[in-house]
């Protein structure tokens, strides 16, 4: 097709600086696990408990055979199995705890492992260990994910579109997430049926253009201000990882917690609402009472003070 000349403007093309610009840019993380399976030619994956349904529903919509593990108080495996070399250990970096070193004691220990860095975006890949990343977990992008991978997959896709999946950024950039809660649901639930893409020319533009260093350094000093009056009450022991998701503070009561703090609009999501449903578990446990407080670089001290106060109240 002939480009068009001339007319209205589009959107600025923007400063093309992407942070992983040498990774592969698919549309959404669980299409990039998917990308992984096609590639390895896995037959069996061992998911976490601890994990959103997402990923088991792409499972079966993709006919791959899948089992579930449980993880232990410091978030890894409670695995024991020997792997087949067309089987795999999908492993979740959460709240970035997993760092470089224990990933390779499990690259070690397991062989066939995939890393979910989808709570860890600024943690680079360990060599020769496949790697997942989620855009949406950490900047203002309708989707987007990028994968390291050495395995390259057989199957021609096309590039997505997301024109379509902007109007809650939009809305929020203008006006307020309660507005617009609605519309970030009805694009959250459109993942479901999304296929396997490459990432979006807007997506791409846009994460051009993030200063990425100011991000690392607001998420880092936020999550400082969180830990250094949490740190003691917290029943979870944490090291500060590169440019935190979020501060994860497990305390009694964290439902009702969420609920109070949610009147004074500070809003913590329940991650993974389906894990709820496995009674007498740690994973249920932790979905309950850890509490993923936001640290990100929209905010400053002063919001970290005021979720400091209102957590003290309740």
């Amino acid at each position: 097709m002939r480009q068009e000349i001339g007319g209205y403007f589009q959107l600025e093309k923007l400063i093309n600086k992407e942070y992983y610009s040498n990774l592969i840019a698919l549309n959404s993380a669980r299409n990039a696990l998917l990308y992984v399976l096609k590639a390895r030619k896995i037959k069996k994956i061992y998911l976490p408990y601890f994990l959103c349904n997402s990923v088991e529903e792409m499972c079966k919509r993709e006919n791959f055979e899948y089992e579930f593990y449980h993880i232990g108080q410091d978030f890894l495996p409670i695995f024991d199995k020997k792997l087949g070399d067309d089987e795999f250990l999908y492993i979740v970096n959460y709240y970035g705890q997993v760092n470089e070193e224990i990933i390779k004691q499990l690259h070690v220990q397991y062989g066939n492992i995939i890393i979910d860095n989808v709570q860890a975006f600024f943690q680079k890949p360990t060599q020769g260990v496949d790697t997942i990343y989620s855009c949406r977990k950490f900047f203002g992008v309708p989707d987007g994910s990028y994968l390291f991978t050495l395995a390259k997959i057989e199957d021609t896709f096309e590039t997505d579109v997301s024109k379509d999946r902007m109007k809650h950024l939009l809305g929020r950039y203008e006006g307020t997430a309660t507005e617009y809660y609605e519309d970030f649901k009805a694009n959250d639930h459109s993942f479901k049926d999304l296929g396997l893409c490459y990432m979006s020319a807007l997506t791409h533009n846009i994460l051009g253009a993030i200063d990425y260093k100011q991000v690392k350094q607001k998420r880092e000093e936020n999550y400082a201000v969180l830990a250094r009056s949490l740190g003691a009450k917290n029943l979870l022991l944490l090291h500060m990882p590169v440019a935190p998701y979020c501060y994860p503070f497990y305390c009694k009561n964290g439902m009702e917690i969420k609920k109070r703090l949610a009147q004074k609009k500070i809003f913590v999501p329940t991650l993974w609402p389906n894990v709820l449903e496995l009674e007498g578990t740690l994973e249920k446990d932790y979905a309950e009472n850890i509490l993923p407080l936001p640290c990100d670089q929209r905010y400053g001290k002063e919001e970290m003070k005021y979720i400091l106060k209102e957590i003290e109240d309740v």
